[in-house]
């Protein structure tokens, strides 16, 4: 065996092992690793795969491939193909450096419009994260807009620029983020009702004093604690009337635009601008892959093209535009490869039954809290997200102590809650005995 397959089958051996491993725990003290010192000899480099594995191992959380059956969830496809991403290292910026890569992300691009019933003709690129996915497609924002006052945003920049409003509802870290790194400052506060849907009566308000300026508005399918949805079909009126730009966070909530039976949530959606989503969250793809889409291309090239500098501009060789024009990076891995197979080896059904089956798992979820002791449920269960309360904020934050492995604080109409998704690798079931364990523990201490 070459030292490379040797190499490599170790690697596998541990990842196999790993992924199914049940009861791991999550050790803080990682002394170890932070404080190891840099050898000065060269290592036999299976050995630092074996030392890595054994020293890493008792700080990670469990495995993200629970949660869901490998063949309904598509997290097995996925991580298989992000191996042979890494594998085949391709740089896919264009479809002359990587033909292959750059045609599977154009395919994963098709089908999702497809899926998420987005304009044929968007931009659609893979991206890292929340933060970068509301960049890109605010980014198009910025440049459609300041293009349509008749700025030069490209060589006069943003000193003296019209100022462009963007409204929202809130602003959680993805989109407080990337309004930062644009120059574009805070959002606007609109007005909310009580599972933190935007009023469109309170848009209509907020438009209203903006006396002309350019806008964004910020429309969200998924609150990130309630799972609630915004009014599209209204708020889109109002915005369309204004003259804004409409951008829709849709998290994993968009995804129900999949499903014919969940579709109504988000009616209107696909009648904005630009949406950002995960393919982590819904479809086990592993970490580092969100996605942007723009229905206005030229807006988005504008924003994300041009990053060629001493490369000699090729002759096209693709329909489709360089992945490179859509997204902030040139040098990036083929992040669209493991949605790919994800969404192949789930297809058009695994897909909407998977979308389906995660909001029926949360529904389940928010029923059986009636069997815990003390236990409020605080949303509606629309979405994947469940929020449970234990009467003041000291007890919340007491049970919130015991059951931090599957519930997330959160703070919701001025209280504390805690906040469990069904996403993927989520474990319904253990979250609700990670629960009650944790009730009958805050009781104990209590007493």
């Amino acid at each position: 065996m070459r030292d490379d397959e040797r190499i490599i089958s170790r690697a596998v051996a541990h990842a196999l092992r790993w992924a199914s491993r049940t009861g791991a725990g999550c050790e803080a003290d990682m002394t170890a690793i932070e404080k190891g010192e840099l050898p000065y000899d060269p290592g036999d480099p299976a050995e630092v795969v074996e030392q890595l594995a054994r020293l890493a191992e008792p700080g990670l959380r469990e495995p993200g491939l629970r949660g869901a059956p490998p063949r309904r969830s598509g997290g097995a496809a996925a991580l298989g193909a992000d191996w042979l991403t890494s594998a085949w290292n391709q740089n896919t910026a264009t479809h002359e450096e990587s033909p292959a890569t750059a045609a599977i992300e154009a395919a994963a691009a098709r089908w999702l419009r497809d899926l998420l019933g987005l304009p044929a003709r968007s931009d659609v690129g893979f991206v890292t994260d929340a933060t970068m996915a509301t960049f890109t497609a605010l980014a198009a924002a910025r440049s459609a807009l300041l293009a349509d006052e008749g700025w030069d945003l490209d060589n006069d920049g943003l000193a003296g620029a019209p100022r462009i409003a963007v409204l929202a509802a809130e602003a959680p870290s993805g989109l407080a983020g990337a309004l930062r790194y644009l120059g574009l400052g805070r959002a606007i506060p609109v007005g909310t009702d009580g599972q933190g849907r935007m009023r469109a009566s309170a848009l209509a308000t907020a438009l209203d004093r903006l006396a002309g300026r350019p806008a964004i508005v910020c429309l969200r399918a998924g609150h990130p604690a309630t799972g609630a949805f915004d009014p599209f079909p209204e708020a889109i009126i109002w915005a369309r009337s204004y003259g804004a730009w409409v951008h829709v966070d849709g998290a994993a909530g968009l995804w129900s635009a999949a499903s014919p039976a969940l579709r109504h949530v988000v009616e209107g959606s696909e009648r904005a601008d630009s949406w950002t989503f995960g393919a982590d969250e819904m479809l086990g793809v592993p970490y580092e892959c969100h996605v942007a889409a723009v229905a206005r291309p030229e807006a988005l090239r504008a924003a994300m093209g041009g990053a060629r500098g001493y490369l000699v501009e090729p002759l096209p060789v693709a329909a489709d535009p360089d992945p490179a024009e859509m997204v902030p990076e040139f040098s990036r891995r083929a992040r669209g490869v493991p949605v790919w197979a994800a969404l192949r080896a789930l297809g058009r059904l695994g897909v909407a039954e998977l979308v389906e089956r995660r909001v029926e798992h949360a529904q389940s979820l928010a029923a059986a809290l009636s069997t815990v002791p003390g236990a409020e449920a605080v949303n509606d269960v629309v979405s994947t997200s469940v929020c449970v309360a234990f009467g003041t904020d000291a007890r919340t934050r007491g049970v919130a102590a015991g059951a931090r492995a599957h519930w997330a604080q959160v703070r919701l109409n001025g209280r504390v809650a805690l906040r469990f998704t069904t996403h993927a690798g989520a474990d319904p079931a253990a979250a609700l005995a990670t629960l009650r364990q944790a009730v009958r523990d805050v009781s104990d201490r209590s007493a």
